[in-house]
């Protein structure tokens, strides 16, 4: 009855999460949620007045299929400052959140066969992203490597048929940032064998001394003919409902992208293009710098709780707002009668008997593994924390 290409992915793995916790409060049980990537604030000010503005204006009519004008030119400006490069309007391409913009890039630079290497754990959108385009996912182990893809692995991963990889720095799940002689050596890999790089760092703003972020391109300008940046303004504004992303690449790809989003879903969302201009000609980051330090204090706190844990070591977590915890020693105990045999079980576990929601890692390609955002107000990361602890100390 369906098309074949359905089978070729499932509903998200964080979005799953969600919803299993929504089902559990809304049974009237009290659910701390770690499962949402996304920061439990308002949005700045300004972009919230601005958004009312636009709506007392009239703004309601279509803008260009890739954004404003306006709007592109302000995000080429962000670019510029992020890469040390130049770049113009029409190499950028506004789009209803990052999921779109990944989208795009996927289904304008690859064909049915080629092949995409995806390190892992990954982020799910991404390989269901690159089976949709028609291409097939080749994963990349990162578990036993510190979550950092290793460059041999990297070339046992490359065939005749790779077409592109994927890099996503800050990592989501593993909060890993990729230092700048990581991302020269890809780079210059990708060059010498024409793959093209798709490169996710919307969580920049957030990363955590001593780890520093760049950008691809800051390190390696060369790449740029092969790179396909991709951003949101949702995590570090506490946007993630208003979906509103940008891609930057070079022009060719961009007008791709713009027949593509033309027979898609248009232009993004008018109110949130106006905010999102407001905000950038404002060009005031204090909100960010607010969030980040808050965010340090969480992350803090969240690893000095963890540290406690017996059988679960202390996640890197350089990056993001994150907490990746390798929960495999725990695996094949048990917990009232029942078997803990993979992360899932974990995370059942913690939210049956403990009242807490997070992510496990086979959302992620990974039975080890548990993602919990410490995005969330610091009495419920703090009782969630203490609740978790509690549950996985009886643990026989």
């Amino acid at each position: 009855m369906l098309a074949q290409r359905t089978t070729l992915f499932a509903s998200s793995g964080t979005s799953n999460a969600r919803l299993a916790a929504k089902r559990a409060a809304a049974e009237g049980r009290e659910i701390i949620d770690f499962s949402a990537g996304e920061l439990w604030s308002k949005p700045p000010q300004i972009i919230r007045s601005a958004a009312i503005a636009a709506i007392e204006g009239g703004v309601s009519r279509y803008t260009d299929t890739l954004g404003l004008e306006t709007l592109r030119q302000a995000v080429a400006k962000r670019v510029a400052r992020q890469t040390g490069l130049f770049w113009e309007a029409g190499e950028i391409a506004v789009t209803a959140g990052a999921k779109q913009a990944l989208f795009n890039a996927t289904m304008t630079i690859l064909d049915p066969g080629d092949e995409v290497i995806v390190p892992r754990p990954y982020w799910s959108t991404f390989p269901a992203q690159v089976a949709i385009a028609g291409a097939t996912p080749v994963y990349l182990d990162t578990a036993d490597d510190g979550y950092l893809p290793s460059l041999e692995k990297l070339t046992a991963a490359t065939s005749g048929k790779t077409r592109a990889i994927i890099l996503n720095s800050p990592n989501n799940p593993t909060g890993r940032v990729y230092d700048e002689a990581f991302l020269a050596q890809v780079a210059a890999f990708a060059l010498e064998r024409d793959i093209w790089i798709i490169f996710d760092e919307c969580y920049h703003e957030f990363v955590y001394a001593p780890a520093t972020h760049a950008n691809i391109l800051t390190v390696a300008p060369d790449a740029r003919p092969r790179t396909l940046v991709v951003n949101s303004f949702s995590k570090a504004l506490a946007l993630t409902g208003w979906r509103i992303g940008y891609l930057a690449g070079p022009r060719e790809v961009v007008s791709a992208v713009k027949a593509l989003q033309s027979h898609t879903t248009s232009n993004p969302n008018v109110i949130a293009q106006y905010a999102i201009l407001a905000y950038l000609e404002q060009n005031d980051d204090s909100f960010v710098r607010e969030a980040r330090a808050e965010l340090a204090l969480k992350r803090a706190r969240s690893l000095q709780m963890i540290s406690q844990l017996d059988g679960v070591p202390l996640p890197t977590a350089e990056g993001g707002f994150y907490l990746y915890l390798d929960v495999g020693d725990l695996c094949g105990r048990s917990a009232g009668g029942r078997e803990l045999g993979s992360a899932d079980d974990v995370a059942r576990l913690l939210l049956d008997d403990a009242g807490v929601a997070t992510v496990p890692g086979n959302a992620f390609g990974d039975l080890r593994g548990l993602r919990l955002s410490y995005g969330l107000p610091l009495a419920q990361l703090e009782q969630g924390l203490t609740r978790i602890a509690e549950t996985l100390r009886e643990l026989a």
